[in-house]
């Protein structure tokens, strides 16, 4: 089981553990000592995940805010909390500005924004929490907050317009959170993937499988979720005194968000 540097155990609270980098993330956790409890909505896709790791789960829909009141009453109830590891979010169309539809706009904003700002609200007093306890058994103690945005919210691009916007708003809320808990030992950290290559992500944003795949065809080694819940893994389990603050990564073959190589990647002659 990982402990902090004061040797209490650390449960992560990680959201969109039904799928993808949430899913993974759930596993590399798990692989490295950590109590997790997985949340998302899809309470079949959660039972199969705790049947093969061994993690406790809640079925949440993180827009209601009747479910996550009732997540930071299930965690209060079964041992707390000492990090937030939010991973659920999504996009929806790739229409212009001018053509987007406001209903996707604004659950791009629920989904991704609105539920953090939730989360920190519900579960900030517990992480507290955490850290009196383990400052009054050893002397000191830290928490977590770790939020997977995307290069989206750092640069626009054509037909991005709105998963973009609520990106950046997610983002926004990151470093502000930062600076407001400046003076707690609270960790405020942002990983922003490039190109993923997840089974759901673009075929719930496109809608046609066909369309989803022409996205990846012939790029060398896109990431996969598995690499960016490694990099989750790696921030959380690092010394409680090291944040690191925003970690952006893409496929070697991705240099930019606009500039993506397609063909096996080799040197120049």
């Amino acid at each position: 089981m990982t402990t902090s540097e004061a040797g209490a155990a650390r449960r992560a609270v990680v959201t969109g553990a039904s799928s993808g980098i949430g899913e993974a993330a759930v596993r590399a956790l798990r692989a490295s000592g950590w109590e997790v409890l997985g949340v998302a909505r899809r309470a079949d896709r959660l039972a199969a995940l705790a049947a093969e790791t061994g993690a406790d789960v809640f079925a949440a829909d993180l827009t209601r805010q009747a479910d996550v009141d009732a997540l930071a009453a299930h965690v209060a109830a079964t041992g707390g909390v000492t990090s937030l590891v939010h991973v659920a979010g999504g996009a929806r169309g790739t229409d212009r500005v001018e053509d987007g539809d406001p209903v996707d706009w604004a659950w791009m904003f629920e989904v991704n924004a609105l539920s953090a700002q939730r989360l920190v609200k519900a579960l900030l007093p517990q992480l507290r929490d955490a850290i009196r306890s383990e400052i009054a058994r050893a002397g000191r103690g830290h928490a977590d907050t770790l939020f997977v945005t995307s290069t989206a919210a750092q640069v626009a691009y054509p037909g991005g317009g709105g998963y973009n916007a609520a990106k950046a708003a997610e983002a926004m809320l990151v470093h502000a959170l930062r600076q407001e808990l400046n003076g707690e030992p609270i960790r405020v950290i942002e990983v922003a993937p490039g190109m993923v290559h997840t089974p759901e992500f673009t075929l719930n944003r496109v809608g046609d499988q066909s369309t989803a795949d022409a996205l990846y065809e012939g790029v060398d080694h896109p990431l996969v979720a598995e690499d960016v819940a490694d990099v989750i893994a790696y921030a959380l389990n690092a010394p409680g005194h090291v944040n690191l603050d925003l970690i952006t990564m893409r496929p070697v073959a991705q240099s930019a968000q606009h500039l993506l190589h397609r063909g096996t990647l080799s040197p120049r002659d």
